[in-house]
């Protein structure tokens, strides 16, 4: 029972790719907002930004965007074609939710066994996949505009584009925040996605 897989492989190469994709994402990202800020009282400091430029944030955005998106659907796709979505994430129902928030509220939220997930971190999972699909289909109508019009009426117009993909990516990163956060608590998590027990 002890050295049962809990996080296949894939699961955690996967894991690791995207989170270095997320950050060269965010950090350049960060460097493109700043060339056009979306709202003129925040910019972000040089020392949190990737690329040095414009020019240079563009570049770093559009390589590693191909590395996000095939690792995402990679990732997916391994996810629902292996049962792994169904049996890990599912079912969250309100009650459940409610009654692990207020556990973990008060810091009463078990983490004994981790192969199962709480209803705060299947949550926290689905919302995160889910605003992925968002990130990437924003980012898109910022990108190709003029070539995916339907998408950038969907998204409100250019300016609103822009606005959700900043929201969602802000979204992303406070994810990634508590993530980490979650995992200096419960470090044994960490091992499990380096060894996959």
């Amino acid at each position: 029972m002890g050295h049962r897989t809990i996080q296949p492989v894939w699961v955690r190469v996967t894991h690791w790719i995207n989170a270095l994709a997320v950050v060269l994402m965010v950090t350049s990202g960060w460097q493109i907002y700043d060339a056009s800020p979306i709202f003129p009282a925040l910019q972000f400091p040089p020392a949190v930004t990737l690329g040095n430029w414009l020019g240079g944030a563009l570049q770093w955005h559009f390589a590693v965007m191909w590395m996000l998106v095939a690792n995402f659907l990679v990732y997916l796709a391994l996810n629902l074609v292996s049962g792994r979505l169904r049996r890990t994430l599912l079912p969250v129902s309100p009650r459940s939710l409610a009654a692990d928030l207020l556990a973990a509220l008060r810091g009463r939220l078990g983490h004994r066994d981790l192969a199962h997930y709480n209803a705060v971190q299947k949550f926290a999972y689905l919302v995160v996949i889910a605003d992925t699909v968002l990130v990437i289909l924003s980012g898109l109508a910022v990108w190709k505009s003029v070539q995916f019009p339907l998408l950038r009426v969907l998204m409100g117009g250019y300016d609103n584009a822009r606005v959700v993909h900043f929201v969602a990516m802000s979204v992303l990163v406070a994810f990634f925040a508590v993530h980490v956060v979650m995992v200096t608590l419960v470090p044994r998590s960490l091992l499990l996605m380096i060894r996959g027990r």
